[in-house]
């Protein structure tokens, strides 16, 4: 039987009605379309996602103003801000030393590396065992400062005392606890040399060579020390029976770890400690540099002083082998 054609039209008409389309766009996953779509959001919404991308100049003022500390810290969260740091190290370095560390870096000027020296002729005047100043350090060697490789550092006078003053730094910041704490040192009888003070010698050493080579290890010897003195004038002004002089440090200058405060008048300390008794009494050590009293200022050992002492040690040498090759008038006499 056939339908009627009005009835026909009506289904066609409610069955292309009742349509409903449900197609949907496949999800493509793969990693170069994740790529794309993050590479895609970043241009669209442009932000500052990692320290790294922030322009040159303000990335170098904010780390100008981190403690030497907290960059080794950065240089372990990961390689790429490690790789940055250490390709800007001296820059860096010479910032938050001009920053926190003015006064100490004039005293505490880094021993020049004999590799650093290009005259061969000061070479073998500066590894000569018949200077002075190589003799009086082997006979009358210290306790708690490990001698210096000669082939490695610079013997002249003025590198020597340097190198003494690099290994004093983290000796004297080691016993802090002790002193803090009013337990004594240990006693080291003479002509012995224990196994701990011999690995603490060689610590000592070595940190100072990594402060001789790296500028980030220089700013943090610098920053111990001043940690430690600044521990150390606050102990000596607790005790209400030290009536000695010393710098007037106040709580905001111990917090703000800078040495600004070393720059006002106060007790000179060219000495050097020359055991570890020295430590229960020091305070400050700040060498080469003096008061002047008519200037009201301090005097600090110039940076050319290296050079000089260089070129008196090959004079010396110089004079030295005119003086074997050609022997004066008198001593010929008496070997006659």
């Amino acid at each position: 039987m056939k339908l009627p054609e009005s009835d026909e039209h009506d289904d066609d008409e409610v069955t292309e009605e009742g349509l409903v389309d449900l197609t949907q766009p496949l999800p493509i996953r793969s990693k170069r379309t994740e790529r794309l779509r993050k590479r895609h959001e970043k241009k669209k919404n442009p932000q500052f996602r990692q320290f790294l991308d922030l322009p040159y100049d303000i990335m170098m003022v904010i780390l100008q103003i981190v403690r030497p500390r907290d960059l080794f810290v950065l240089c372990r969260v990961n390689k790429s801000l490690r790789d940055f740091i250490l390709a800007e190290e001296d820059r860096i370095s010479d910032s938050v030393i001009a920053l926190r560390y003015s006064v100490l870096a004039k005293c505490l000027r880094r021993p020049v590396l004999l590799a650093d020296i290009d005259d061969p002729v000061a070479h073998v005047a500066l590894l000569s065992p018949l200077r002075s100043e190589i003799q009086n350090m082997r006979k009358r060697p210290f306790q708690h400062i490990q001698l210096p490789d000669m082939s490695l550092v610079c013997t002249c006078l003025t590198c020597l005392l340097r190198w003494n003053s690099f290994c004093l730094v983290p000796d004297f910041a080691h016993w802090q606890d002790h002193l803090d704490k009013g337990e004594p040192i240990p006693i080291i009888p003479r002509g012995t040399n224990p196994v701990w003070n011999q690995e603490l010698l060689a610590r000592n050493a070595e940190i100072a060579v990594k402060a001789m080579r790296r500028p980030l290890w220089y700013a943090r010897l610098l920053e111990v020390h001043l940690d430690s003195m600044v521990r150390a004038i606050r102990r000596h002004g607790q005790n209400k029976g030290n009536q000695r002089r010393r710098f007037h440090m106040t709580e905001p200058d111990a917090r703000a770890g800078t040495d600004w405060f070393l720059e006002a008048q106060g007790p000179s300390t060219l000495d050097i400690p020359f055991s570890r008794d020295n430590y229960y009494m020091l305070e400050t050590f700040l060498p080469s540099r003096s008061w002047i009293a008519h200037l009201g200022r301090w005097g600090y050992l110039p940076a050319d002083q290296h050079d000089k002492d260089v070129e008196v040690a090959v004079k010396w040498e110089a004079w030295r082998r005119r003086r074997v090759d050609n022997p004066p008038f008198e001593e010929v006499c008496v070997k006659v």
